[in-house]
């Protein structure tokens, strides 16, 4: 439940600090090909540079209501062990989407576990070139 005066109602962006964003884009969007909301234009002038300097030289990701950015600025790799993120879960509609996105996953290189029947749900684990943990799940 929310606080005396707001509530939250769901997630509005979450950004994961990254060490090198031509790779971390590379991965996310061959794996995953959402769109970018926001990036610094190629050709920016000085004065443009300074206004997205928010985003560190990365990229925000629109997942449909949801952002996803990546932030460039990470000089050691994830371990959920620490503090922090322990994985990013991302919701399919079905099974059926799991064994897709297994697949699509082989086709572009990356490792993952097999799809796991977890009681009340399904998962697909695997993880970014920056050893973050992602997760697909679905419904039973």
């Amino acid at each position: 439940m929310g606080w005396v005066g707001f509530t939250s109602t769901s997630i509005a962006h979450v950004r994961l600090t990254v060490t090198d964003i031509e790779r971390s884009r590379q991965f996310y969007e061959s794996v995953f090909g959402w769109p970018v909301l926001l990036e610094v234009p190629e050709n920016a002038d000085e004065a443009t540079r300074s206004q997205y300097g928010f985003l560190f030289g990365g990229v925000i990701y629109d997942l449909g209501g949801t952002l996803l950015g990546l932030r460039p600025v990470a000089t050691d790799r994830f371990d959920e062990d620490r503090v922090g993120l322990d994985h990013i879960a991302f919701r399919v509609g079905s099974k059926a989407e799991l064994d897709v996105a297994a697949a699509h996953l082989d086709e572009v290189g990356v490792g993952h576990e097999p799809v796991k029947d977890i009681g009340p749900s399904y998962i697909l684990e695997f993880r970014d070139p920056d050893n973050i943990a992602l997760e697909l799940t679905a419904p039973k």
